[in-house]
């Protein structure tokens, strides 16, 4: 067994360094919801020494909320931010040598997409008009990776060790409690089980199927270091590759 292990960062994070040290690949913000053009060729860098996989993480224009407001923009408008965020990601990374990988959506839009058929076509519209050949990375079984798989790009399911589930699949939104999962224990078993298995207990105590090809953590979160460690214990107690 293998599962990819991601982190979203370049986000002002204190431990983005010691992330990469344990990851496969790498989230990095586009300076829109957080960070800057620093933080984000920092974190480049420090990838590519590490031969961490790395993906652009643009957002909605959102940065007093972390890009976690839900919005509804014009295509226009909507194309335009994105194409801004990820021609700047891809030249820093170029500067550097390096090459994006993926493209992982971030927060609110992240989340819009993966129940909005519509937003989830115009995403891979404009992705696939800035560069085809990237990977999409997005929510497992949501609108996203099937417009994704539609139009022939490479998908990257994903599934979040950090975070809960409702009955149909989705994050359950963080302004409910207990959506972030902060006990490392807790995290690691339904990170397992997600592996394991292909499900996840929802909130309500529903076994959700969810199949993952890569799994996040949330580089933002006093937690994350300590998770990362010890999901590498646990998969390696397990016979599970991060790679």
């Amino acid at each position: 067994m293998h599962i990819d292990l991601n982190a979203d960062l370049g986000e002002g994070g204190s431990c983005d360094a010691e992330l990469l040290g344990l990851c496969s690949s790498a989230n990095i913000s586009c300076g829109v919801h957080a960070g800057d053009a620093d933080t984000m060729a920092t974190a480049m860098r420090l990838a590519l020494a590490r031969g961490v996989r790395i993906g652009a993480h643009p957002s909605f224009p959102d940065r007093e909320n972390m890009g976690r407001s839900e919005m509804q923009l014009p295509f226009s408008s909507l194309r335009n931010h994105l194409l801004y965020q990820l021609g700047a990601i891809a030249q820093l990374a170029r500067t550097d040598g390096a090459r994006l990988s993926h493209i992982k959506p971030h927060g609110a839009l992240y989340n819009q997409a993966a129940v909005d058929r519509e937003l989830a076509e115009s995403l891979v519209f404009i992705f696939q008009e800035f560069d085809p050949s990237l990977a999409l990375m997005t929510l497992a079984g949501g609108e996203l990776e099937y417009a994704g798989r539609q139009a022939g790009l490479q998908v990257i399911a994903e599934g979040f060790a950090d975070r809960r589930y409702t009955v149909f699949g989705t994050l359950l939104p963080r302004a409910e409690p207990g959506a972030v999962i902060h006990d490392t224990t807790e995290a690691v078993s339904q990170s397992l089980q997600m592996i394991r298995e292909q499900t996840v207990i929802a909130n309500d105590g529903t076994p959700v199927r969810i199949r993952a090809d890569s799994l996040c953590i949330h580089g933002d979160t006093p937690e994350a270091l300590q998770l990362a460690r010890a999901l590498h214990v646990s998969f390696q107690n397990a016979g599970i590759q991060i790679r």
